[in-house]
């Protein structure tokens, strides 16, 4: 699991380019699905077909990043955000391009950290001028950080654990459930972190009976952070609720109480910002009962993300013993 973990989240696949993220994912479902396609959004979608009820998970595949609006003469890079930032962290960090152009975001020296925001930074990729930085990138390139993945005992810690650790979560799912009473889906969607978009048209269009997002959560278990009960550690968290969705009592019950019919270790999270592929699943047509898989991370939407194995083999062992129950006794 190590090694999938890094060679996943090292993939290069800020929203709206997760293609590259894709091709990895097909490669390592081959033969434990019964079908793959990539819709129009470009969500990868794993159907492990079933007799009984739609069940959908979902995992997303893009990672937060940044956007070149504007070259000065000198050759700097002036960018925008792909999804959430802090820009008063943002300055010395790397960030690397599709085509492999690696820039440093910097600042000038005499901006104060409370000043720091987009209209202070600049991406320097080495460039002598506007006309060779022209050469290299282009107006709407995206480009994320760049990081490398490291293992410290049970903790992994690097970039775009939110959420290849996720989509990492389904695959070990998926290649080794061998068969289930429900109808698995297993979508791993797209520009989530722009808007959820990815999973509001792939249920749409699976219109599952049931719904689960699998994505990270912040925790509350470092020295003055924010009071949250997830711990890394403490196992599987199910979410309770996030601005985005309140998850339906039976799906949240349900996973409780598989949790605790199979002796998972879990906790249960409170969220009082941000939202996972649930919040647009839940609202899909006439309504699914959604609930969130959620994933303890320290760091979130940093390049130094970290989470425990112990709590991602948790994860799996969830997904697991929740498709091995028939859900139509749930739902009905």
């Amino acid at each position: 699991m190590k090694d999938l973990i890094k060679r996943i989240t090292e993939v290069f696949g800020p929203s709206g380019q997760e293609s590259k993220v894709v091709e990895l994912i097909k490669a390592e479902l081959e033969g434990h699905v019964d079908e793959m396609y990539v819709d129009i959004m470009g969500n990868l979608i794993a159907h492990k077909k079933g007799p009984g009820k739609k069940i959908m998970f979902s995992a997303h595949m893009d990672e937060i990043g940044f956007m070149v609006t504007h070259i000065e003469k000198e050759g700097y890079l002036r960018f925008t955000n792909i999804g959430g930032h802090r820009p008063w962290t943002l300055k010395g960090l790397r960030v690397i391009f599709d085509n492999g152009v690696i820039g440093n975001i910097d600042c000038h020296s005499d901006t104060k950290p409370n000043e720091l925001n987009y209209d202070k930074l600049f991406i320097d990729i080495g460039a002598k001028d506007k006309a060779e930085a022209e050469s290299m990138v282009k107006i709407g390139d995206s480009c994320g950080f760049y990081n490398s993945t490291l293992a410290n005992g049970q903790r992994m810690i690097g970039n775009s654990m939110d959420d290849r650790i996720g989509c990492v979560i389904l695959i070990e799912a998926a290649q080794q459930v061998k068969s289930s009473p429900n109808d698995i889906y297993y979508v791993f969607s797209v520009q989530e972190e722009v808007g959820l978009r990815g999973a509001k048209t792939s249920a749409y269009r699976i219109h599952p009976d049931m719904g689960v997002a699998l994505d990270v959560t912040p925790t509350g278990d470092t020295p003055e952070g924010a009071k949250l009960n997830v711990k890394l550690g403490d196992g599987t968290a199910i979410k309770v609720k996030d601005a985005s969705v309140i998850a339906h009592p039976l799906v949240k019950n349900f996973m409780i109480d598989v949790a605790e019919k199979n002796n998972i270790k879990y906790q249960l999270e409170v969220l009082t910002a941000g939202g996972t592929d649930a919040g647009a699943i839940h609202l899909t047509k006439e309504g699914i009962p959604s609930g969130t898989i959620s994933i303890p991370c320290r760091y979130v939407h940093s390049p130094s993300e970290m989470v425990d194995l112990n709590d991602v083999k948790a994860c799996v062992e969830l997904v697991k013993g929740m498709v091995a129950i028939d859900i139509a006794q749930i739902l009905d």
